[in-house]
């Protein structure tokens, strides 16, 4: 063979830069192209020899990546099946076939991890390099050593050399944009991203001993790869130990998972994996990128979006299969039937994995509860079919940190928990300190509270209501006692429009400020041996605002201020001695304003009755302007009265700070009034 020079054939003189602006999204991609295609020519003759279509001694199986810094090139060599010029034609120059994909139609049977198009893998190496030499022998009987060089352009040369080995030395010439693939250290990290589990030693360098004060290296050979991943074993073969220690070797310096899943089937699709449970924290970790996705041993990517459920994202592990759809530079999903079933397959495993530790060691499964807690609620939150299966294996806990599933708990509190409408009604906290009084409160009534203090708690409840017929979930401090599971009708507070308004203002106005709070004043006619002042939030906007901390959507909600019930027990001792007081002090002032008010704002509303066609004349409508601003003085000139005589009750201020300290919401100097305030009482 003489040298011969010519064109690429199928090209453009276009196609080194389409190469490197979209075949291709990352220039290091090109290492994991080259090593893999050495990985496939290596196993070719792998196949070759056990079909006894080669004869010869397979001798040292491995794939050396090589730097020389001092000459600029980077080296990937393999001792593979090689190419003769006729090979270098067909899959170099007419790089629109794809060595692999013959060889597979040929050995698809027994063919061992043949992957990727071998002609756009090898081009993948201009992206780095400003020439790329081949020298290669194919391990036919007679072949010639065959060398091959291009520049980057259509043009090519081709040649015949001198080679003593079977197999493919890769050769690039890296340009001088791309001088860090010429670092070891470098090198080193790509491989060990993207070859790590390669199932041929792949040699880079040598292993390094400390010596004299400093690391040299020696004459062993250093492998970056573990040829047989745990995942590529049968789950007979592994023990708890070897799951563990493939654990950490992917994610070093982590704490153990609580437990795993192996993943294996081969039919309608072709996958093998492990997935771990890790402890998940109460916040959730938003690093993605905690499963890694292969090809057969080979890297693709740690974006699995689309392969894997949302919610298994908080998963770590591996997933490995030839089944799912890439694109030439392995890194970007397609969305096709392949990947749902994937998708449905995994969600399938998870749930039998976690009902099966629920079934079969059910003290194991509450023990570690807390720590897999917010991945089935995020799991239920987000998959309807997940959430179905689920419906069978969550767990509630309550004040006393027994964990019941939706039907036991059901089952304790029906009796107890049932309003009058016949809805059952599940009480929940979300800080059993800082509500400690309203539990101590409804677990003396005889009622059971859970503990919902999770990041997606709020959502979850809105779920189980929609899950559980005729069911309703209440936060224990969203109502006094006696409201929160109504048994019967409200008794009415027996107070007269009067009462209502002066005990309204003689609380109100001696509320402290709060940052971002308001207080409704409303009135419960409770038992007289409960509590005088009881501090609630509404349960609907409560809700609403811990939704809004999570859900970007719903700001709204979180820009409100918080929003206090102040509720007055009418029939407590204490309440009636500050109303029979307030009434001796300022019912005689009172009513003539209470009257005046009365009487303009009956005035007001006549005239604008009187309107034709909703429309006053300009005189009637000064008339009442001039009403409302006399209304607004009186309304004024009482909240003053019934205020300042409300500042020197010190009974009053005793109740509304104590009602405030049950809930966290005294503070700063009003604290400190407190209690001065108390031990002067003392």
């Amino acid at each position: 063979m003489s040298t011969q020079k010519g064109t690429i054939g199928v090209t453009t003189e276009n196609i080194f830069p389409v190469i490197k602006k979209f075949l291709y999204s990352d220039h290091e991609i090109f290492l994991r192209e080259l090593v893999s295609n050495a990985i496939d020519a290596t196993n070719k003759l792998k196949t070759l020899s056990s079909f006894g279509e080669y004869k010869g001694e397979l001798g040292e199986m491995n794939v050396k990546v090589s730097v020389d810094k001092e000459a600029g090139t980077l080296t990937v060599s393999d001792h593979g099946i090689g190419m003769t010029a006729d090979d270098i034609e067909k899959y170099i120059n007419q790089i629109a076939f794809s060595g692999a994909e013959e060889f597979l139609a040929k050995y698809k049977d027994k063919a061992e991890n043949i992957i990727g198009h071998f002609g756009l893998g090898f081009y993948s190496a201009f992206m780095v390099a400003k020439k790329v030499e081949i020298r290669t022998l194919s391990y036919k009987e007679g072949s010639q050593a065959v060398s091959w060089v291009c520049d980057g352009s259509p043009e090519y040369e081709m040649q015949p050399v001198e080679k003593a080995e079977r197999g493919t030395d890769i050769i690039l010439y890296i340009d001088d944009d791309n001088k860090e693939f010429l670092e070891q250290a470098r090198i080193d990290t790509l491989l060990k991203k993207y070859c790590r589990f390669l199932p041929v030693p792949v040699v880079s360098g040598k292993e390094q001993e400390w010596k004299d004060g400093k690391y040299v290296d020696t004459d062993k050979d250093k492998i970056i790869n573990n040829t047989e991943p745990a995942w590529t074993k049968k789950p007979s073969e592994l023990t708890d130990d070897d799951y563990l220690a493939f654990y950490r070797e992917l994610y070093p310096g982590q704490d153990d998972p609580l437990f795993w899943i192996h993943l294996n089937v081969d039919y309608p699709f072709t996958l093998t994996g492990i997935l771990y449970f890790p402890k998940i924290k109460n916040n959730i970790d938003v690093t993605r990128n905690r499963i890694q996705l292969y090809c057969n041993q080979v890297f693709v990517t740690d974006s699995v979006e689309g392969v894997v459920p949302e919610f298994m994202m908080l998963m770590q592990g591996v997933i490995d299969s030839p089944d799912i759809p890439l694109n030439v530079s392995r890194s970007y999903l397609q969305s096709d039937t392949a990947v749902k079933k994937i998708s449905t397959y995994i969600t399938r495993k998870v749930a039998d994995r976690l009902e099966e530790i629920f079934k079969n060691n059910r003290a194991e499964y509450e023990q570690k509860w807390d720590d897999i807690k917010l991945f089935i609620e995020y799991g239920m939150l987000t998959d309807e079919k997940f959430c179905e299966r689920a419906m069978k294996f969550v767990l509630v806990k309550d004040t006393e940190g027994k964990y019941y599933t939706l039907d036991e708990y059901k089952t304790l509190i029906e009796a107890e928990q049932t309003d009058k409408d016949g809805n059952i009604v599940y009480l929940y906290s979300t800080d059993p300190v800082a509500q400690y009084n309203y539990i101590n409160a409804a677990t003396d009534k005889g009622y059971s509270v859970l503990v919902m203090d999770g990041q997606f708690d709020s959502h979850f409840i809105g779920l189980l209501e929609q899950k559980l017929e005729k069911s309703h979930f209440v936060r224990v401090d969203s109502d006094v006692i006696e409201n929160l599971i109504r048994k019967e009708d409200r008794k009415v507070a027996d107070l007269t429009p009067e009462q209502r308004n002066i005990l309204t203002t003689v609380f109100k106005s001696q509320v402290p400020k709060v940052e971002k709070a308001e207080f409704l004043v409303t009135f419960e006619a409770l038992a007289a041996d409960a509590a005088p002042l009881v501090i609630t939030q509404n349960e609907y906007m409560r809700r609403m605002k811990d939704m809004a901390a999570m859900q970007p959507g719903m700001s709204f909600y979180g820009e409100l201020p918080d929003s206090y019930n102040l509720i007055v027990n009418t029939e407590h001792t204490l309440i009636k001695e500050i109303r029979d007081d307030a009434d001796k002090a300022l019912g005689d002032k009172v009513k003539p304003i209470s009257a005046d008010i009365e009487n303009k704002n009956s005035e007001i509303t006549s005239l604008r009755d009187s309107a034709k066609d909703g429309k006053m004349s300009d005189e009637d409508s000064k008339k009442v302007s001039e009403l409302e601003k006399e209304v607004s003085t009186l309304r004024d000139e009482e909240t003053k009265l019934i205020s300042d005589y409300a500042a020197g009750q010190s009974k009053v201020k005793q109740l509304l700070d104590l009602a405030l300290l049950g809930n966290g919401l005294l503070k700063g100097q009003d604290l400190s009034n407190f209690i001065k305030r108390s031990i002067s009482m003392l």
